[in-house]
């Protein structure tokens, strides 16, 4: 069986090679700065690897174009790389080359099939602040099932995913509590308490957690994530990768 693994490259970006497919998550590989706007976003980190080295990319996981931490200026350069970019209908008209997705259309790479999901990005009706958003689902025969969140905070999103897509074997949830105060308190990606909620929700599937570090607005730290699958007795369920080496599941 051809072995998979994920490669953290740094916040939403990673690069999933699966049954024989690399697949890269939300590029985002500038150098830290700040990026101005309706609400100004400031990167701390830059990124493990940059775009010169992360190889060939079959297909570009694009959770959503519009906000910089999920697709800076050095990620869209990079989009025309890649053999094909998925992302939301919406991401389609506004980016040359995108290939829009709807929750449930898939497109298929080698074996892979690959599945938009749904997503919401904040609390219910966030999407006329924040847009629409997508998830993916990943599926090869002999492999298991990948759920690749994208900028989720809902696990009621989650527990619907699973309802009609079935099991999900690994799961690359985007953590780090998200938020800009758009919506008060209410968070824009999974927090620590919602990513172990979302866990159950998953069954056994195993938790890779990434979008959980490098920005300001990310308002948790990976360390609290860690400790609160500790505390709910499932980390032993928990994959924290390492910036820029391969983490195989």
């Amino acid at each position: 069986m051809t072995s998979n693994s994920l490669t953290l490259v740094g916040g939403p970006t990673a690069i999933i090679e699966y049954a024989g497919v690399r697949f890269l998550t939300d590029p985002t590989f500038d150098a830290p700065g700040s990026y101005e706007g309706g609400v100004a976003l400031h990167k701390l980190v830059g990124p493990a690897l940059g775009p010169d080295e992360v190889g060939d990319i079959d297909a570009v996981l694009l959770s959503h174009d519009q906000h910089p931490d999920n697709l800076d200026t050095s990620g869209r350069g990079f989009l025309a790389r890649a053999g094909a970019v998925l992302s939301t209908p919406e991401a389609a008209t506004r980016v040359d080359g995108v290939i829009g997705l709807s929750p449930w259309q898939s497109r298929r790479f080698g074996r892979v099939d690959v599945t938009a999901v749904p997503a919401r990005h904040g609390p219910e009706g966030a999407e006329a602040l924040s847009g629409t958003v997508t998830g993916f689902l990943l599926r090869a025969p002999g492999h298991p099932v990948v759920y690749v969140s994208g900028d989720n905070a809902s696990v009621d999103v989650v527990a619907a995913i699973v309802a009609r897509g079935g099991g999900v074997g690994v799961a690359v949830l985007f953590t780090g509590a998200a938020n800009v105060g758009r919506f008060g308190d209410a968070d824009l990606t999974l927090n620590a308490r919602t990513a172990v909620e979302a866990a159950r929700v998953l069954g056994d599937a195993v938790i890779i957690p990434v979008h959980a570090e490098g920005w300001h607005h990310f308002s948790e730290t990976r360390e609290r994530l860690v400790r609160e699958f500790v505390y709910a007795g499932l980390d032993g369920r928990l994959r924290v990768p390492v910036h820029g080496e391969p983490l195989p599941f």
